[in-house]
């Protein structure tokens, strides 16, 4: 009987990397960013996605941009975020899908809030990328590759041919 299972198995790996999967995320077959980039994503969201891959291939990040400010900060805490240095993965992939449950909402306070909140999250990023550096060096708290890959997937200047043919 166990033969016969074993004769009939099919060779499609489920633990296998998808074209949107990175190199850390061999457990599943596609990775998160790719689905929430699937979903219905905010003309917002792609709008600072946008941005910031044009200064990511404009500037590259080689002048040091500044932390976020204590009023962004308390903003964050509010919605009982962590800054992005201790964010994990799972942590960022359920922020940004309440992000864009709440930018599709009917209260336009709710929607902006969306927007400042992920605004501070890009302007986190942008930090971290032009200090290399981070508080916390532990690999479970890399919630800051979720949102880059995340912002790489629904920005329409996400491949490197469309960056190369950008006039400036």
């Amino acid at each position: 009987m166990i033969d016969e299972m074993v004769e009939k198995k099919s060779d499609f790996d489920l633990t296998s990397k998808s074209a949107f999967s990175s190199e850390n995320e061999t457990f599943t077959s596609r990775s998160f960013a790719a689905l929430l980039a699937k979903n219905n994503v905010p003309a917002s969201h792609k709008r600072i996605a946008d941005n910031y891959m044009i200064i990511k291939k404009v500037f590259k990040f080689q002048a040091c941009m500044s932390r976020i400010s204590n009023v962004e900060k308390a903003l964050l805490e509010k919605y009982d975020f962590n800054i992005l240095e201790f964010t994990t993965t799972k942590q960022m992939y359920d922020e940004l899908a309440l992000l864009q449950k709440w930018s599709a909402s009917e209260d336009k306070n709710l929607r902006d809030t969306a927007d400042n909140i992920l605004l501070i999250r890009v302007k986190e990023l942008k930090f971290l990328e032009a200090s290399r550096y981070a508080s916390i060096s532990n690999e479970i708290y890399n919630g800051y590759i979720a949102l880059e890959q995340y912002l790489r997937e629904i920005s329409k200047f996400q491949t490197v041919h469309t960056l190369k043919t950008l006039n400036f």
